[in-house]
């Protein structure tokens, strides 16, 4: 029996938040796989809690490295190529079994890991390999801060954190509405950008945005350190039909 490789895009965090289609193939899977960092459950694991088949196995795929060595050192993208590398042969063989479920947050193709994979097991053509949308971590957010993000003519960026400092003031700069993703400890290097284009004040943390632990906040009121799953939006201004400003 030959089965598919299936990444279920699992939204925001919120578990009634997870498709229709998500959550049946969840129940029924029998091969579950998932990614995490070494000695964590993983935040995509710890959400489909209570909903896996208990007849499931599991294969934790951790990465070898996440933040133990900057992204600039040459064995950086040797580990994590290495990882994948592993990791698409060894789900192309479990799928010889049946189907595989593979687990991401928010949307796969939207920052997931999951897409290092997907474009090698495409590449291999062992076999087929499906993925299902989700609610991207974003959009979850920006409803938690009960505003509308973005209006008329608003240009969205979404920008990851870890760009360099200029890089990231420029387009801080340039859009309306704003999505900062990958915060952590990139906390200190946002707030600057954001100062210099003069829209710190406008801005919102969400931790944990739609989860049992969420926070929504001011940036100026936030901590002086967020985990990663945290995400900074400035809302946009633009035209409203009827308005007079």
């Amino acid at each position: 029996m030959t089965g598919s490789i299936i990444c279920v895009g699992l939204g925001p965090g919120d578990p009634e938040l997870i498709s229709v289609k998500a959550d049946r193939l969840l129940r029924s899977a029998l091969q579950v796989a998932y990614f995490r960092k070494r000695g964590h459950k993983g935040k995509a694991r710890e959400l489909v809690e209570g909903i896996l088949n208990t007849n499931a196995t599991e294969y934790p795929m951790e990465y070898p490295v996440t933040t133990e060595i900057p992204h600039t050192h040459p064995d950086y993208g040797v580990m994590l190529h290495n990882f994948y590398e592993e990791w698409q042969q060894r789900l192309s063989a479990l799928a010889q079994q049946g189907d595989v479920i593979v687990l991401c947050e928010g949307d796969p193709f939207l920052y997931g890991s999951f897409m290092h994979l997907y474009i090698r097991l495409r590449e291999a053509a062992l076999v087929t390999v499906e993925v299902l949308p989700g609610i991207p971590g974003m959009v979850g957010c920006w409803h938690a801060t009960g505003q509308p993000m973005t209006w008329g003519d608003d240009i969205l960026s979404v920008i990851p954190a870890t760009l360099p400092a200029q890089a990231l003031q420029h387009h801080v700069q340039q859009a309306d509405a704003l999505v900062i993703m990958k915060v952590g400890r990139r906390l200190p290097h946002v707030k600057a950008a954001l100062q210099a284009a003069g829209k710190l004040e406008q801005a919102w943390l969400v931790i944990n945005g739609t989860m049992a632990g969420e926070q929504v906040m001011p940036l100026t009121e936030a901590p002086a350190h967020c985990p990663y799953f945290s995400i900074i939006l400035v809302h946009g201004h633009g035209r409203r039909p009827g308005s007079l400003d």
